[in-house]
């Protein structure tokens, strides 16, 4: 298998020459950008057809998934497109194919001039409805799953599917409204307003969160960001995980696998009045500043000496994007003070950490019983930095931390978890096992390696009971290790009917010149490419099916369509040959089986679990289910969908707290954090943990492990 620093390189040698003519877009005239576009197309385009590790073949029937796809992109509910608008582009329906080997561009423009001009108009639309009370008596239904609807055939038909929709948004916060005003009876410091007042603030605020919403679109939905959709959807056709990052989207994707980024050192929070500073970072480059301070709202961002950015209008994922950037490089922000006067600062980006997106840990304690518990969000690592954040090496840390406690097992914690790099899920399962393979890796030709992604260490870091918490939206990474553990018998998993069924590797494709001396980023991004498929030691895949626990406990997402197996663009699920490995051998596989027969069947008979899969079912079926605007049933359903849902949420809660520690080592940064706010978020999570019924669950299964184990090796 090729490392990825030669992966990169081949790519570079195949596809780089192709990106030759390529400048850089700014600044460029309009018939030298779509020549960039056209290139950019039909590279990505060889790339699937060549390297894809299953290409579909990019034909009439690829491009009618493109046409349909991409209108989905832009319009998911279909209320800005009519259905002459569909028509007028139709003729383009079976061609994308051929643009894609090299015919002029011409549906993806064609549809993003109709889609400005609709947004243009929808932005009147929702401005005159929202200036009209509504008339909550009315009997009639909304629908908002687009997948349930069809085109609109005439903008009257179009501007009544916005008034449904708009009239949904108002009547939620109307209902919110009138039930604050009804706690509120009897408090003099409360202003109570007739029923006619709620409706018009109802109304406002809606109109409020329309203008943001579009406001944003017009500014940073950009024809060149709906060009880089377009190239996306492309990708995600051929599969759900090969994807497109253009370049400031690859940066943000590289600061999210290694819980670092260069920025100024400052968290944003956004309100009415746009986005401001909510706290700086003791020591980042805005507290060295001494000029930016909690409540400063931001202007504009400047990449050094270029022109400002105005943010107006822009989301706090937008401005983040801009004030981050690359090491050592200078931003401006031009801020309004809370005097009402403007300042401009100029700051040398740092590299920030962000820790809290790291490995954690601490102590639950069952009676005298001392669990150890560690929470793994994602399987980070830092690719260009030797000594940025690595999970399996963190994980260490915190299991040496749980040892020294003297605990009896640990849990760890995947739920939520989407994966990460497959070299620290292989380092990590090591951790646990002697040694062995971690993971089964076939090629696009056939090929499988069963050598490179293993374990050849001999020794153990942890040796003592261990359980695994899943759900369904653990992926990938999450479910190597997990299905490692199971297959190896090192400790029991725990969670809902399945993972999420992602079994597929990706590796970053890079196009285009390098940006900088200090990472792997390029002027048009990269294309994060499917080429290798993930196995089980015994042989089975993980695609769709993903990871079936031996304890199955159900949580509020079951009836979700959120897994692979939900996505139609998903390659299929098959088996290979098992590889020779070694079970543990620290507990029998008879008392394995009889704690795990013996949880399944308390947790399958329990009262308040059953109810809970109930509810979740009715919900589910409820989703799908138009909605009745007539205030009185609006009022029934609602009130019915939030007891159901507050039910849900007290039945997976513990109705006695757990008793949970931090770790001696860990007191400071939990109770005498230099960042007071990180270290209030810090004794948060400690107090989510005490109410979870799960971790309970598991930490409960440690002990039966832990005596299981006492009794075996006694004997």
């Amino acid at each position: 298998m090729k490392s990825r620093k030669g992966l990169v390189l081949t790519a570079l040698v195949l596809f780089g020459s192709l990106f030759i003519a390529f400048r850089s877009i700014n600044g460029t005239d309009s018939n030298e950008k779509i020549a960039q576009q056209q290139k950019l197309l039909n590279t990505v385009g060889a790339l699937l057809e060549q390297q894809h590790y299953s290409p579909q073949k990019i034909n009439d029937d690829f491009s009618r998934k493109i046409f349909k796809a991409y209108l989905s992109q832009l319009d998911g509910d279909k209320s800005i497109f009519i259905a002459a608008d569909v028509n007028a582009v139709k003729k383009f329906e079976t061609t994308i194919d051929d643009e894609i080997h090299g015919a002029s561009i011409q549906f993806q423009p064609a549809v993003s001039a109709i889609y400005e001009k609709r947004v243009a108009e929808t932005m009147l639309y929702y401005k005159d409805i929202l200036s009209k009370p509504f008339d909550y008596s009315v009997n009639e239904t909304v629908q908002l799953d687009g997948d349930q609807l069809g085109y609109t055939s005439t903008e009257a038909e179009r501007k009544d599917r916005w008034r449904k929709k708009l009239k949904y948004y108002s009547l939620e916060r109307f209902i919110d409204l009138q039930e604050e005003r009804e706690k509120n009876k009897g408090n003099d410091s409360f202003k109570v307003l007739p029923d006619d007042s709620l409706e018009l603030a109802a109304r406002t605020s809606v109109l409020k969160m329309m203008d943001r919403t579009f406001n944003r679109i017009k500014t940073t939905f950009t024809e060149e960001q709906r060009f880089n959709s377009f190239i996306n959807v492309i990708t995600n056709t051929m599969d759900p995980h090969t994807d497109y990052y253009p370049p400031i989207e690859k940066r943000a994707f590289d600061e999210r696998m290694s819980n670092q980024f260069y920025g100024i050192g400052a968290q944003l929070q956004q309100d009415d009045n746009g986005i401001k500073i909510a706290s700086v970072v003791t020591g980042g480059p805005a507290w060295k500043s001494g000029s930016i301070v909690a409540g400063d709202i931001i202007i504009k961002v400047a990449q050094g000496a270029n022109e400002p950015v105005d943010v107006s209008g822009y989301g706090t994922e937008d401005a983040v994007k801009l004030i981050r950037g690359d090491k050592g490089t200078e931003v401006r922000i031009t801020f309004k003070k809370q005097d009402g006067t403007t300042k401009t600062v100029s700051l040398i980006r740092e590299k920030i950490e962000q820790d809290e997106g790291l490995a954690r840990s601490a102590v639950i304690m069952q009676g005298k019983d001392k669990i150890g518990y560690i929470a793994l969000p994602d399987f980070y690592a830092n690719f260009e930095d030797k000594n940025g954040f690595k999970c399996s090496e963190d994980v260490a840390t915190e299991v040496k931390k749980l040892k020294a406690e003297n605990v009896k097992g640990i849990v760890i914690d995947l739920r939520n978890n989407g994966g990460g790099s497959l070299l620290e899920v292989v380092k990590m399962v090591g951790l646990f096992i002697k040694t062995g393979p971690v993971v089964q890796v076939k090629e696009r030709d056939g090929r499988v390696d069963q050598q490179t992604w293993r374990d050849n260490d001999e020794s153990v870091l942890y040796d003592g009971p261990l359980t695994v918490m899943v759900n369904e939206l653990s992926a990938s990474a999450s479910e190597i290790f997990a299905a490692a553990i199971q297959d190896y018998k090192r400790g029991i998993v725990i969670g809902s009917s399945s993972t999420y069924g992602k079994g597929t590797v990706q590796r970053p494709i890079p196009f285009g010149r390098p940006i900088d001396f200090y990472s792997s980023r390029t002027e048009f991004g990269a294309v994060s490419l499917t080429f290798q498929k993930f196995y089980r030691v015994n042989g089975g895949s993980t695609q769709l099916k993903g990871v079936v626990p031996d304890i199955i406990m159900p949580d509020t997402y079951e009836y979700l369509k959120i897994r692979e197996k939900d996505n139609p663009n998903s390659l299929p699920w098959d088996a290979i040959p098992q590889t020779p490995y070694q079970p543990w051998q620290g507990i029998s596989v008879g008392n394995l089986t009889e704690i795990i027969k013996k949880e399944q069947t308390r947790i399958s008979s329990d009262a308040n679990l059953i109810l809970l899969q109930d509810n979740l079912k009715w919900l589910s079926k409820n989703n799908d289910n138009p909605i009745n605007l007539q205030i009185d049933q609006f009022k029934q359903l609602q009130k019915q969908i939030t007891n159901t849902v507050n039910q849900n949420n007290t039945l997976l809660k513990l109705k006695n707290e757990m008793s949970v520690q931090t770790l001696e080592a860990d007191k400071d940064k939990f109770y005498n954090n230099p960042d007071k706010n990180k270290g209030i978020r810090y004794q948060e999570w400690l107090k989510l943990l005490k109410q979870d019924l799960q971790i309970d669950a598991s930490a409960k299964i440690i002990q039966e492990l832990a005596t299981q184990q006492y009794n075996t090796a006694k004997n």
